[in-house]
């Protein structure tokens, strides 16, 4: 797989931390399966991967602190 950003063929099985800010804070999710590039870094998450993060942050949006 060719990276997208600098066109690298240096695309390696990785892992990473997903970072994102909600309505009311944020969430942080650790050892996240990526395709990462070693030139430029650029992460590259599996269509599984991304189906997963939705559902996480679906669950995040719904959940109600007291």
């Amino acid at each position: 797989m060719k990276c997208l950003m600098c066109k690298s063929e240096t695309m390696v099985d990785s892992t990473n931390t997903y970072f994102t800010q909600l309505e009311n804070g944020y969430v942080i999710i650790e050892n996240v399966p990526c395709r990462k590039c070693t030139q430029c870094g650029e992460v590259v998450y599996s269509a599984l991967v991304v189906e997963k993060l939705d559902e996480t942050l679906d669950s995040c949006k719904h959940a109600t602190y007291k």
